[in-house]
């Protein structure tokens, strides 16, 4: 496993926007695959999307079109960019990654703490 720091959380009315940002280590952000995940109350934590080392992204249906994926390799930081943003976003949203080499379909073996995010009307 690998330490992963989740910010930029908050409450935001329908229709607005957050960042998620992820610090971690330059090897990782860099060189590994990294995702997003998410967990509303009394639901599964379910995947939103994910970013390969060769840089390909992928996204949730529900999130297609609305939300980006991306890393900053200069800031060690991986983002998500959430626009469109409405009720059923309401989550904890969590940093995940591989710390060994491999695509994202083989899963993820490190998380973040999780950082919430409200969205009200």
């Amino acid at each position: 496993q690998v330490p992963l720091v989740e910010s930029g959380g908050g409450s935001v009315q329908t229709g607005g926007s957050l960042r998620l940002s992820c610090a971690a280590s330059a090897r990782i952000v860099s060189g590994r695959c990294m995702g997003w995940f998410r967990q509303a109350p009394g639901k599964k934590r379910e995947w939103v999307a994910g970013i390969d080392p060769d840089g390909t992204t992928n996204y949730a249906n529900s999130v297609k079109g609305r939300f980006t994926i991306s890393r900053d390799t200069s800031k060690n930081t991986l983002y998500l960019q959430m626009n469109s943003l409405n009720s059923e976003d309401t989550a904890m949203y969590y940093c995940a990654a591989r710390s060994q080499w491999g695509w994202c379909n083989a899963g993820f073996d490190s998380w973040g703490q999780g950082t919430q995010v409200t969205v009200s009307s």
